[in-house]
């Protein structure tokens, strides 16, 4: 059902996603959800890979965009790095898709392919080590060394429905039989979001991911901000920003993976200088802005650090030792 999720990923998410307890939208469009759960039990699941001599971890997510897959990727990579081992990305390609595919290029290796199957086999040809995916849990044609799950704090599981009564891919439940958990944000509901997961399993490892700006003293305090974004973790970004005393008069959101036109570009500078301030957004919807639209716009850089990243090298030792 990936093609399912990622179109969905083009739209901007319906508010009722995030509520708190399903709606009266999430009821109707349950039959639907049921349908799709329906179809996945007949699919085949054919494991192909498990022969060659490279290490693979999956970074995916459960609820249906902006978890932290890709910063979380570039953490692992960076640390493995370190340790001397020759790494690399993998990312299904998706031609809606190349700001992410922009950035892991910029930070190492990028096999990138229709198949990721294709793309890890080039990999181990050229004698890499370690295989970092960003995104495919749900690839069931590759059996990952280490599956971890992401979540946004934030958003933590919506409304709690698969698609589309909510915004999951696969029932909450399914977390057990992965095992390693990311929180990923800016330590919003932690405690809560840790109690949930115990509930459904207590031997699962959860390790916490914050998101550091590295380039606030680039902006001025004193300064106002409209921030614009088209990510899928809009809140969080805004959150993170507020936290570090940006002034944020206004805010515009708009869909995941957003192919900003010269009109979006126009009119946000308009609301700018009707509010007399200046304009910021991300790294990946930075780069998908025309050259001439980045004079007039800043972006904030940011990384995710992993709060008990000592645990997590414990935990993953055997991938690199």
């Amino acid at each position: 059902m990936n093609w399912i999720n990622h179109y969905i990923m083009r739209f901007k998410k319906p508010k009722f996603w995030d509520y708190k307890e399903p709606n009266i939208n999430s009821y109707l469009l349950w039959p639907i959800s049921f349908l799709i759960k329906l179809i996945s039990l007949f699919k085949i699941i054919i494991v192909k890979r498990k022969s060659s001599s490279i290490k693979t971890i999956c970074i995916g997510n459960i609820y249906l965009g902006g978890t932290g897959k890709t910063s979380l990727s570039l953490r692992i990579n960076k640390i493995l790095n370190q340790k001397k081992i020759k790494t690399c990305f993998i990312k299904k390609f998706y031609p809606d898709q190349i700001d992410e595919q922009n950035i892991l290029e910029n930070n190492g290796k990028l096999f990138k392919n229709k198949k990721r199957l294709n793309a890890l086999f080039q990999a181990d040809l050229e004698g890499y080590e370690v295989a970092i995916f960003d995104d495919g849990l749900q690839d069931s044609s590759i059996d990952y060394d280490l599956r971890i799950v992401c979540f946004n704090n934030t958003n933590w599981i919506g409304n709690g429905f698969t698609i589309p009564s909510g915004p999951l891919r696969e029932n909450f439940e399914n977390i057990k039989k992965y095992k390693n958990v990311f929180l990923n944000g800016n330590d919003e509901n932690l405690d809560e979001i840790k109690k949930f997961i115990y509930k459904i399993d207590s031997n699962i490892n959860i390790y916490q991911g914050k998101y550091i700006p590295k380039n606030i003293e680039d902006f001025n305090l004193n300064d106002k901000f409209l921030v614009f974004s088209g990510i899928g973790n809009h809140k969080t970004f805004i959150s993170m920003l507020k936290n570090n005393k940006l002034n944020i008069v206004k805010d515009i959101e708009f869909p995941d993976h957003y192919s900003y036109s010269t009109n979006d570009i126009e009119e946000i500078i308009s609301i700018s200088n009707e509010l007399n301030c200046r304009i910021i957004t991300t790294e990946k919807d930075f780069i998908r802005l025309k050259n001439d639209a980045r004079n007039e716009i800043k972006y904030i850089k940011v990384d995710l650090e992993i709060l008990n990243e000592k645990d997590f090298l414990k935990d993953i030792s055997d991938l690199y030792e």
